[in-house]
């Protein structure tokens, strides 16, 4: 697989730069033995969350060596938000049992380095499937398959750490995840609420009528998709690294799936569904929906006979999610034109959460 392929940073925007010098001395007092010249810092884009950076280092012998640095956005206040020191941990806790995860290298929590809170890590070289592949590259319909049954793969291996003998039953409350997050999402609702879209009343009493108890209690990521893992540039079906786990918590393994599955758009998708692809998920080749739960439900030995709900509550915390990015530009708190019409998306997926519960057989639960 070409080089080009390989997921490359762009040009250090000058609203989030930092103090490279700080940085390196840092990292040598941490033991690195990174010598005395500074490295090149680069930026990749992509992401509304925490900022991540490339941070090169050229040797006089040839010898080249790219690390990442991960750090909240300028001027944010809100640890919890952006909890640098929990992503940091959660990673570096997780590499012995799940070998995705990248090498953690140092964390910093002396604010009079670049005034927040800042980790250090390995860089995986490889390829990033974002909305399209990278330019010039194709996949058969063959690799795309095999591409697609590793991503749920990795979810499957992720879901069956034993997360006691690991020692991360501190990763999250645990049992209970269902009702907490059906509560917590409907609340986050009503708080971002506009005029211009639906009340999701129906929605929100449907999910609360219809939630089971948790299936199991496991490690579960919380963002999974496609443009959050690496793939390995010489054989792009096989996946090297899994990122972005700032959200990853104990909770119940459909969950994590029904929310990974609200970004699947799939080719037989109407227009509308297919122009919030974020990922290259209509490939030729790729799963269906309704095939990636039958795999990872016989794989994980699960019933799916209440998958109705957990399809229904991904599609409804992406509302959400998308409601409150709305919600920012409704109130004048972001001019960015490119949220100007998400309120149609929430509509949108109000009609597909409708034509779901219409058509499930769910017994009422609750």
């Amino acid at each position: 697989m070409s080089e080009q392929y390989i997921d490359k940073p762009k040009t250090l925007r000058d609203s989030d730069a930092f103090d490279i010098a700080a940085v390196h001395h840092w990292l040598n007092d941490q033991g690195l033995n990174l010598g005395e010249t500074l490295p090149e810092v680069r930026q990749f884009s992509g992401g509304a969350s925490n900022l991540t950076y490339q941070l090169s280092y050229s040797a006089a012998d040839g010898n080249h060596k790219d690390y990442i640095l991960r750090r909240p956005p300028a001027g944010h206040k809100a640890a919890s938000a952006h909890d640098m020191k929990r992503e940091y941990n959660v990673m570096a806790r997780l590499k012995p049992v799940y070998p995705y995860v990248p090498e953690m290298l140092a964390f910093c929590e002396d604010h009079s380095v670049i005034g927040c809170d800042f980790y250090v890590m390995e860089k995986l070289v490889g390829i990033i499937p974002r909305g399209n592949l990278p330019k010039g590259m194709t996949l058969s319909q063959q690799q795309a398959h095999d591409l697609c049954l590793s991503v749920v793969d990795k979810l499957i291996d992720l879901h069956q750490v034993d997360y006691q003998a690991a020692g991360l039953e501190d990763l999250g409350k645990g049992q209970g995840y269902v009702q907490r997050q059906v509560a917590g999402w409907s609340k986050r609702f009503v708080q971002s609420k506009t005029w211009n879209v639906p009340g999701f009343k129906k929605t929100m009493q449907w999910l609360a009528d219809n939630q089971p108890d948790d299936v199991k209690t496991c490690i579960i990521h919380n963002d999974y998709r496609m443009d959050n893992v690496v793939l390995n540039p010489d054989n792009p079906g096989d996946i090297i690294g899994v990122l972005d786990w700032e959200m990853a918590t104990l909770g119940d393994p459909l969950m994590d799936l029904g929310g990974a599955l609200a970004y699947w758009v799939q080719a037989d998708d109407d227009f509308l569904m297919r122009a919030i692809r974020r990922q290259p998920s209509h490939l030729p080749g790729m799963l269906s929906r309704a095939e990636i739960v039958d795999y990872y439900c016989e794989k994980m030995g699960l019933d799916k006979s209440m998958w109705p709900f957990y399809e229904v509550f991904g599609l409804f915390r992406l509302a959400v999610i998308v409601q409150q990015i709305y919600y920012r530009y409704h109130h004048k708190q972001t001019d960015n034109p490119a949220f100007k019409n998400f309120w149609l998306f929430v509509h949108y997926i109000n009609w597909r959460c409708n034509r779901i519960m219409r058509a499930s057989q769910l017994p009422k639960v609750r």
